[in-house]
């Protein structure tokens, strides 16, 4: 059989173990990623604009699928600029400087539009950095922030962190976008507050559904209880269609509700490697 040309690995969880998702290609990936993608974080703004990754760039992190997200929206939103002047995690260390360097010149420049791109790891360690300082973003700056804080760093609840980050960077609350997805799935999900939409309720695109299911019989429970997701992706052409988890949601007008991990569930995911990249 045909080898796949990409396989994504989970950062793994405490004990080690790392999940796999391999790929005969990654068009329908990339496809999809940028369709749903572009509206929830671009409303309002002008492309090409200056991308800013608080994270690795896929050279560190060669087989992480959220870096290969990210460097997809680097290439087909983000203005011309150099990969230092794009990523600002670089062997393990937030260059907050060399962000701040970066930020200055586009403000010099007159620059009004931006899209930030992060981890909550990572936005959080750029707050305690900040140390409570303005940081101030071109005035229409997008922020995608994405992962949970799994018990390993100094938690900030959703609407908190939105706060400060807003406050810090100088823009409305609502250009702050939460996103979520997993190495195992090929979809991502979105809050749509550029859209009119609310806090905290994330949409999913047309060709994927995500389902609150008992956590005993694994039967969907009805809209406004709370459930494991079960996650139905029609983009998961080489791999399972469905996939259960052991994230909680609620369904409600509009999409669903994110309510961190069951009760026991190991930590895991992309900001988990942020977060051990970070570490001191």
């Amino acid at each position: 059989s045909t080898p796949p040309a990409v396989v994504f690995r989970t950062s793994g969880t405490t004990v080690g173990a790392r999940g796999a998702h391999a790929f005969r290609d990654l068009r329908t990936y990339d496809a999809g990623a940028e369709a749903f993608g572009r509206p929830h974080l671009l409303a309002g703004v002008k492309e090409p604009l200056p991308v800013l990754v608080l994270g690795p760039s896929p050279e560190e992190a060669p087989d992480s699928s959220l870096t290969h997200m990210i460097a997809l929206f680097v290439a087909r939103f983000g203005a011309p600029a150099s990969a230092r002047e794009t990523y600002f995690v670089e062997d393990g260390v937030l260059d907050v400087a060399a962000l701040d360097e970066r930020v200055a010149r586009l403000l010099a420049a007159g620059e009004t539009d931006a899209l930030v791109l992060g981890t909550s790891f990572a936005l959080v360690h750029l707050l305690d950095a900040l140390g409570g300082a303005p940081f101030r973003l071109p005035e229409r700056t997008r922020v995608m922030q994405t992962g949970g804080f799994k018990g390993k760093s100094r938690e900030v609840d959703a609407a908190t962190l939105r706060s400060e980050l807003a406050a810090s960077f100088f823009i409305p609350q609502d250009a702050i976008v939460a996103e979520y997805g997993m190495t195992e799935l090929s979809s991502q999900f979105y809050e749509a507050t550029l859209l009119g939409g609310p806090r905290g309720v994330y949409r999913e695109p047309p060709w994927a559904r995500v389902v609150a299911v008992d956590a005993e019989t694994l039967t969907p429970v009805p809209d406004g209880e709370v459930g494991l997701a079960r996650i139905e992706d029609l983009l998961n052409v080489d791999s399972a269609v469905a996939i259960l988890t052991q994230d909680r949601v609620r369904r409600v007008d509009g999409g669903f509700e994110l309510l961190g991990r069951w009760p026991g569930a190991p930590p895991r995911g992309c900001s988990l490697t942020v977060e051990e990249m970070l570490r001191p």
